[in-house]
């Protein structure tokens, strides 16, 4: 992979540089997930916040997680385009949602969290570490 990959939401009003690798990809199949998604699970790139430059205006949002955190995200306003989730008191991390980056070679989850809420049909991979809820 050569870096920095370009990434945007569907209307192009925002834009970001990835700059590094993620720590870590991970496919969430909780019903929140499912609902974010539209489909059987969503997809997250843990990096930290200086490694990802952001361009254009974005919405805030956010709601209670099972673990008693925020759940925080941001999104194109236009659009309506997921961008990226954290956690409001751990700033320097980002959940980066990858599925809107040029190169989706990134995408390759490590883990899939919350398998306990996961659609039947879907079989997870071989070799990719599983967890019931979150880890």
């Amino acid at each position: 992979m050569k870096y920095p990959i370009k990434g945007s939401c569907q209307c192009g009003q925002v834009t970001y540089e990835l700059l590094e690798p993620a720590q870590m990809v991970v496919a969430c199949h909780c019903k929140e997930c499912q609902k974010l998604s539209t489909s059987a699970f969503s997809i997250t790139a843990m990096v930290d916040a200086k490694s990802v430059v952001f361009r254009g205006e974005m919405k805030h949002w956010q709601r209670s997680a099972d673990s008693g955190n925020t759940s925080a995200a941001k999104f194109c306003p236009t659009c309506g385009n997921r961008i990226y989730h954290y956690n409001p008191t751990e700033p320097d991390k980002i959940k980066l949602k990858p599925s809107n980056l040029a190169d989706t070679r990134v995408i390759q989850p490590v883990a899939h969290v919350w398998v306990s809420e996961k659609q039947d049909w879907f079989e997870i991979p071989a070799g990719v570490k599983v967890f019931s809820k979150q880890p």
